[in-house]
């Protein structure tokens, strides 16, 4: 089959790799039919090298065909459609039946220390071949792919995989009350689908901060109050979120952005450095020694109302990054934060997947690309070009 591996910094490159295979009697072998680039791949692109190998295929947004089921899958059938969480979650263990599927008992990477093994994401989450390819192996069928009806296009469930629950989730961990107010650090994928959760749950006051015109625009187009980084600067941010508040900050701010944020040079350089060394020297430097760029973070802790919340889906690799707990203490801010436990929200989303379309996913996806585009397509959503804010390839 034909997939997108990984070879280097920078460098991904389509491929002929083995087809997939049933390796378990609950596997399932999905014909994708359309997968998804999301942010967290460019840390694989650009970062995370020191536990990737060539070969390895990336992508964790895939939907498509039951192709082949084991001999103890009950539930689906060749030709059922499906959509695949990104968390390769059992069902059944203590922390999935308690709603933490990121946790996963089953699957935890406990070489690593980490939590459920992931789709495509390096051998940190279990070195699991990823769904940016023609097929995919899928543990767990009768409990982790979503089915999914027949007819409407895939961009209306494709989102299902990773999109939706995260964003849902940062809205839910967020807590803004009825007719409240909430700001979302920066508006790209998450952060744009947060913001409209977060319409559509009732929040009063929605605030978007970004600093790509294109990102900035879209966001404002669907009523949120959109504020350039580059024109009100850190400080003048704080002044317009409040002025926007009866000078209090909103209930609640979602850090969409994570490691990605700009500035913060000690932390910039030292990525770029990292990335770069030898996989022997950077693994236990990343582990122990690591920083991140945590601008972001700290926008939000100033951002957020006295005993307001900090909801944090933005993805932060760092070791030791230093966080201001004396204002943190101060302010009395409530922090929540964790990779998305997708099974836990896709019942609750999928019934909102419908012609009304509230969440307005269909037409989400600013670029559909064939899959042997996808080199191209990284390179692109890296230099954030041509407007590109959500990509997806159609194998």
């Amino acid at each position: 089959m034909r997939a997108l591996t990984w070879q280097g910094r920078e460098n991904v490159r389509v491929e002929t790799v083995p087809d997939p295979r049933i390796e378990e009697p609950t596997d399932i072998i999905v014909k994708v039919t359309t997968t998804g680039i999301c942010g967290s791949d460019l840390h694989l692109y650009t970062v995370l090298g020191a536990y990737l190998d060539p070969g390895d295929v990336l992508g964790h947004e895939a939907m498509g065909i039951v192709e082949e089921t084991g001999p103890e899958v009950r539930t689906l059938a060749r030709g059922d459609r499906v959509v695949v969480p990104f968390n390769v979650s059992c069902g059944t263990c203590y922390m999935c039946e308690r709603g933490l599927h990121s946790q996963c008992e089953t699957t935890q990477v406990r070489e690593h220390g980490k939590g459920a093994a992931l789709f495509g994401y390096t051998k940190l989450y279990g070195q699991v071949p990823g769904g940016q390819a023609e097929y995919l192996r899928v543990p767990f069928g009768d409990t982790l792919p979503v089915k999914i009806p027949e007819g409407p296009p895939d961009e209306r469930y494709v989102y299902l995989s990773d999109v939706l629950p995260t964003a849902w989730q940062a809205v839910e961990y967020a807590d803004v009350p009825p007719d409240g107010s909430l700001t979302v650090l920066g508006l790209g994928p998450i952060g744009d689908m947060s913001a409209r959760i977060a319409q559509y749950r009732g929040a009063r006051t929605v605030i978007g901060i970004d600093l790509v015109p294109a990102r900035l625009a879209r966001a404002r187009s669907h009523g949120v109050h959109s504020l350039d980084l580059r024109a009100h600067g850190p400080d003048g941010l704080t002044e317009a979120v409040r002025d926007l508040t009866d000078g209090r900050g909103t209930d609640a701010v979602i850090d969409a952005v994570g490691m990605e944020a700009h500035g913060g040079f000690t932390a910039s350089v030292a990525q770029k450095m990292t990335a770069r060394l030898p996989d022997a020297v950077a693994r236990p430097l990343m582990e122990h020694a690591g920083i991140d760029r945590l601008n972001a973070l700290h926008t939000g802790i100033e951002l957020v109302r006295r005993g307001g919340t900090l909801s944090v889906s933005g993805v932060y690799g760092g070791a030791v990054d230093p966080m201001p707990l004396l204002t943190m203490f101060d302010k009395q801010i409530q922090l929540r934060m964790g990779q998305a436990n997708v099974r836990a929200w896709t019942d609750a989303i999928l019934p909102l997947l419908t012609d009304a379309d509230p969440l307005g996913v269909e037409g989400f996806a600013t670029h559909t690309l064939p899959l042997e585009e996808a080199p191209d397509a990284y390179a692109r959503f890296k230099a954030k070009e041509d407007g590109m804010i959500k990509a997806l390839l159609v194998p």
